[in-house]
């Protein structure tokens, strides 16, 4: 059954390619309507699928489709999401029910226990003549089907008002398992504030490509973005400053609570960083007996790095950590709590290792598990540990062997190599925005690395996935975020769900093309990065 199992994933990723680029428009695997109009080939999704069989009659979405949904809360919500979606743009009524007795096709939204193979987020899309099946083990593999669904049929699907179709789905059937289980993107809140509608806009992006982990830097030097009772000036004073010199802003425990909420429903955990012991000028700023000295320094609005640290040798110190980690534990749902790490340069190594010594434990004490940066492996990182590498193809080696080596002693990873995956770096030497600290990162380079060997020396099973970091020191809204996550953030997605086997970039650069039209629907400010064949607007 294995042997099977990766002959059928291989003809998977054989079709895929055909779909992807081979088979032109109309050809026979996707099944023209009765009418003659013609659906998209079945396997032009981005993440690319694991194993596609294009075949038969597409099945046309009109007035009459119903979405079936099994009698279960959390299965009648993702169909209701779906619903929301289809309704704008093709004016139907799109009825949600759970009468199981129809039989009249329809778009179907069913979780079966017995389909182990699907994993926890896995699903398998079934369609034809009659309708779609979406079935899954787990309600987070629902979700990633649906997601399917959308990028199967017309980008203009994405509109908010009425388009004239046809719906189309081609025929056939796709079976999806994630490559990896962590699958993130960073949204660096600190350097500028976005509110909790800017940050909902992003877990909407985040979530058509399958991340399921949303990882918020809430704490650097230029400002602290979250409420902490018992220490009020962290965000009322450390928050009401950013880089330029802005108002800056900070989320109360009710709109932290709701950006998780919302997220969750989306299937993404937020992972939430505290970043410690540097980058820490923002809580110095608001407390004076965090200093060691007992002053507190002024804000700060700059982007320099490295030049701040928590105090290692005052216990007063570890009252803050304790309190600000249990306030932000008891408020966050998911497992992870981020406790940075990086660019202590005005920490001593010795201090380093002794404040790690005596940090986290206190996660733990808290019922999180640890993540840092990959300076953690630098320190003794807690058992179950992860770290986050965000180090460059030139990194010297011995900084590369010290992360494989706490790999090989039972660390887990996630690869964010900055000259890679940081979406925050500049294109080329043209790009208005971002910085180029780790070199441009062209569309190609974002997607042309495989996670399962990048570093030397790294045990596969301690990779537990990759994170596209966005860092904001230049910035500030919305429309940024997008020129600069997007085209990339889908080939990082791509990394972290397909298989290794999918990963080809003359293949993908036409997947990837084939989303500009849905991301013109959606309203999203993307780059037209000059390597992709983009359709004519």
């Amino acid at each position: 059954m294995k042997q099977l199992h990766r002959t059928t994933r291989l003809l998977g990723s054989l079709l895929l390619a055909a779909a992807a680029g081979l088979f032109s428009a109309g050809a026979a695997p996707a099944g023209p309507a009765a009418d003659g109009a013609v659906a998209a080939p079945l396997g032009r999704v981005v993440p690319a699928p694991a194993s596609v069989e294009p075949g038969g009659a597409p099945y046309r979405i009109t007035g009459g489709t119903r979405i079936h949904v099994d009698d279960a809360r959390e299965v009648r919500r993702i169909g209701t999401y779906l619903a929301g979606v289809l309704r704008p743009s093709t004016g139907y009524r799109l009825p949600v029910t759970g009468d199981g007795r129809d039989r009249h096709g329809g778009i179907r939204l069913t979780l079966k226990s017995g389909e182990k193979a699907l994993g926890s987020e896995g699903y398998r899309l079934d369609s034809g003549r009659r309708g779609v099946t979406i079935t899954a083990r787990e309600p987070a593999g629902l979700f990633h089907g649906v997601q399917t669904l959308r990028q199967l049929l017309p980008a203009a699907v994405e509109k908010n008002s009425r388009q004239p179709g046809p719906w189309l789905v081609a025929g056939g059937t796709i079976e999806d398992t994630p490559r990896y289980a962590w699958r993130g993107a960073m949204l660096d809140v600190s350097r500028h504030f976005f509110t909790v509608n800017e940050v909902k806009r992003y877990v909407d992006q985040l979530a058509l490509y399958k991340v399921n982990k949303l990882h918020l830097h809430l704490s650097d030097d230029q400002g602290w973005r979250i409420a902490i009772d018992s220490w009020p000036r962290l965000a009322a004073y450390g928050g009401a400053s950013e880089v330029g010199g802005g108002p800056g802003g900070h989320y109360t425990k009710a709109q932290y609570k709701e950006i998780v909420r919302y997220a969750a429903a989306r299937h993404l955990e937020v992972v939430p960083e505290i970043d410690m012991p540097g980058h820490t000028n923002a809580a110095l700023a608001s407390y004076a007996e965090l200093n060691c000295d007992g002053v507190a320094p002024p804000r700060y609005t700059g982007t320099e790095v490295g030049f701040s640290s928590l105090c290692v040798n005052k216990e007063s110190t570890y009252d803050f950590v304790d309190d600000v980690v249990r306030e932000l534990a008891a408020l966050t749902p998911g497992r992870y709590l981020h406790i940075g790490g990086d660019e202590a340069h005005s920490t001593s190594h010795e201090d380093y290792v002794k404040f790690m010594e005596r940090v986290q434990p206190v996660v733990a004490r808290y019922g999180k598990t640890v993540i840092g940066w990959h300076q953690l492996a630098g320190a003794e990182p807690a058992k179950g540990a992860l770290a986050q590498y965000w180090g460059l193809d030139r990194t010297p080696a011995a900084e590369k062997e010290q992360v494989a080596a706490a790999a090989r002693n039972g660390t887990g990873l996630i690869l964010s190599p900055a000259d890679r995956a940081y979406l925050d770096m500049k294109y080329d030497k043209d790009t208005a925005l971002g910085t180029k600290w780790a070199g441009y990162v062209d569309v190609r380079r974002s997607y042309d690395w495989d996670p399962g060997s990048y570093l030397p020396g790294v045990p596969a099973p301690a990779v537990r996935g990759v994170e596209a970091p966005l860092w904001t020191e230049t910035l500030a809204n919305s429309g940024h975020l997008e020129r600069m996550a997007f085209p990339r953030l889908p080939g990082v997605a791509e990394l972290g769900w397909s298989p290794a086997a999918t990963h080809d970039w003359d293949t993908y650069r036409k997947r990837l093309a084939a989303q500009g039209p849905r991301w013109d629907a959606l309203g999203i400010a993307y780059h037209r990065a000059p390597e992709v064949p983009w359709p004519a607007r």
